[in-house]
């Protein structure tokens, strides 16, 4: 692992001014793009190109240490703005004619709910460094494209110049790409039709060198599970669906979603769980690693005991205060939210797609069963598992990069701890700007917030269901389908995950992460990463050196491309200069 010089500061004066600045400004900026077009780009790219410009200005003496702090921040700000969708889907659901749900919240109330969330997730985080990073070594590969970009803006020589060159040029085509496909010069997917779903369910290839870029960094046999999880989501099943009477022909997509939904949980939760407890003491052994002085460069436990703690209780304390929710209820959320965000991790470390959204429905469907009817119960508690599981994905990237140039994992906690309740603040101040602006209800509003819909639609059907009261499908079936459909998918998880275990074997198993959340997220993309997987394997066998010295560089830039763009677009039509058709 690379080691920082020890003349160089990194938690500096200028590193901390200028991080927490770009948080502000990443805090503002990026609740515009998620509520525009329902997913966020890699921020950490972004915050740390505006470190090295802001950097730049304050001192000729820029290091890629002092620059990830400032990305460290930006991260964490991006984070909590992701969350967003879901102030929206609070919104969205009290405007619902006869839903009972009355949340409104005001820019105080946001501000506090949001950082004490966000403490905690960054707490329970911490522990699991070691474990995620170094053990098992998981690609994160957003955070290897953010500590690609800091080595390439931090770099000297010829050989450095051509992988920067590599990078830029990979930056700028990507960028390019998704601007044609936002600009309509070209369609974003290539659709193919296989069965009489496919229009509906998006079988196809995206037009999206990100996804390209994906599949380069986690790999062929992560990539191939995933399209094989995805064929099953989306080629087969909407077909056995149809003609076994779950689903009628007019189905749309996410009618499809919430039933292949639960299978894909099963394998993702049971899979996750089932290899951190195979690995019972390699993670004992990382939570003894914390229990004196930090001789990692890590928080110790006693520290982060006291910390997770304090902001538990101020989270508790706080949705009671708020939202007049039990005791209990708090409690109980904080302690699911746990292992939820244990799986999230795992999910993003090996497949790059953090399933924040589907942690949060499987708390829906839990508090659905504990509180039925209740949708204030139902959205508040599912809530806490998106904030933890939020900040705790951003913490763990930040420490990939950090593990790759040589940070020092304690002061970027420390970064984190500080850019947790700047982040809260812009988004208490920038949501109902956004929202009383261009609107986010009604056939006229300009942010439609698709995360936020979804979400909204799934508490109201588990409402409805775990009361008896819906409509949609008989209540009966649709339980009977979640509990069958969860327990065939946990327990192919597990015996995936346990075969994953013998030696010389796991080559040829396929991975539970990587096919659960297939099953989730759109499958152009899904076959999109394959391609960049399969392409990569065969560069590999063809140029073994040129591989070894670009593919990464390669896959960072066109990660970096898209993202930048999909930041920069919402900003330029704010600003009134730029339209999109």
């Amino acid at each position: 692992m690379p080691t920082k010089p020890a003349h160089i500061r990194e938690f500096s004066p200028r590193s901390v001014a200028v991080g927490l600045l770009v948080a502000v400004v990443i805090g503002a900026s990026y609740p515009y793009v998620v509520l525009k077009f329902g997913f966020g780009p890699n921020i950490s790219v972004v915050s740390a190109f505006f470190g090295f410009l802001a950097l730049g200005i304050f001192s000729k003496s820029y290091n890629r240490w002092e620059n990830n702090i400032v990305q460290t921040a930006g991260t964490t700000a991006g984070q909590i703005a992701f969350l967003c969708w879901l102030l929206a889907a609070f919104d969205m659901l009290a405007a619902e004619p006869g839903s009972g749900f009355d949340v409104h919240l005001t820019r105080l109330q946001t501000f506090v709910w949001l950082t004490a969330s966000g403490l905690l997730g960054v707490f329970l985080a911490v522990p699991l460094r070691k474990h995620f990073i170094e053990d098992e070594q998981l690609p994160f590969p957003d955070g290897i494209a953010a500590g690609e970009t800091l080595i390439m803006l931090d770099s000297r020589g010829p050989e450095a110049r051509k992988s920067a060159f590599v990078m830029v040029s990979a930056l700028a085509a990507s960028g390019l790409v998704f601007l044609g496909t936002q600009l309509k010069w070209f369609v974003d997917a290539i659709n193919v039709t296989v069965n009489r779903f496919s229009a509906v369910t998006g079988v196809g290839f995206g037009v999206s060198l990100l996804n390209i870029g994906t599949g380069i960094i986690i790999g062929l046999r992560i990539s191939s599970s995933m399209l094989l999880g995805g064929f099953i989501a989306w080629v087969l099943a909407p077909v056995w669906l149809a003609e076994h009477g779950y689903i009628v022909e007019s189905a749309r997509k996410v009618d499809i979603l919430l039933l292949v939904m639960w299978p894909a949980v099963g394998l993702l939760v049971a899979g996750g769980m089932t290899a951190l407890a195979l690995r019972w003491r390699v993670l004992l052994n990382t939570f003894k690693g914390l229990s004196g002085e930090a001789v990692s460069g890590d928080l110790p436990i006693g520290i982060v005991a006291i910390g997770s703690g304090a902001s538990a209780v101020l989270l508790v304390a706080v949705q009671s205060i708020f939202f007049g929710t039990p005791v209990w209820h708090s409690v109980l959320a904080i302690a699911l939210s746990i292992p939820l965000a244990l799986v999230a991790l795992r999910v993003l470390g090996e497949t790059n797609w953090g399933p924040i959204s589907t942690m949060t429905n499987l708390m829906q469907a839990l508090f659905g069963g504990i509180a039925p009817g209740d949708l204030r119960a139902s959205m508040v508690s599912s809530g806490i598992a998106g904030a933890v599981a939020a900040e705790s994905e951003g913490l763990m990237q930040d420490y990939k990069v950090g593990w790759m140039i040589g940070s020092t994992p304690r002061i970027l906690t420390y970064m984190q701890l500080l850019a947790v309740p700047v982040g809260a603040l812009a988004l208490a101040f920038m949501y109902p700007l956004l929202r009383d602006t261009y609107g986010i209800i009604g056939d006229h509003a300009q942010l439609t917030s698709p995360t936020s819909q979804r979400w909204v639609g799934f508490a109201k059907v588990m409402t409805n269901q775990m009361s008896g009261t819906g409509t949609a499908w008989a209540p009966g079936l649709t339980i009977a389908w979640m509990q069958a459909s969860f327990a065939v998918g946990a327990v192919i998880g597990i015996l995936l995950t346990m075969f994953e275990q013998i030696k010389g074997l796991k080559a040829f198993v396929p991975s539970p992460t990587g096919m659960g959340i297939a099953m989730l997220i759109p499958f152009s993309a899904v076959t999109t990463i394959f391609v960049g997987a399969f392409g990569d394997w065969i560069w590999s066998r063809v140029s073994p050196e040129t591989h070894h010295r670009y593919s990464v560089a390669l896959a960072s830039g066109v990660i970096a491309g898209e993202a930048l763009v999909a930041v920069i677009i919402p900003l330029l039509v704010t600003a009134g200069l730029m339209a999109i058709p």
